[in-house]
């Protein structure tokens, strides 16, 4: 019964991945749409 411990720690890695991957994903479609308002400071 080596393989147990092993393959607790895959399913871990694989959840642990799987949820960053989603959380990148949904960071990335949500500032994508952020409208940033003009820094008025910054115009020349």
């Amino acid at each position: 019964m080596h393989s147990v411990p092993a393959m607790i720690l895959l399913t871990l890695l694989t959840l642990i991945s799987a949820i960053a991957i989603a959380a990148t994903f949904r960071t990335v479609h949500v500032d994508g749409y952020r409208r940033t308002p003009t820094d008025r400071t910054r115009l020349p």
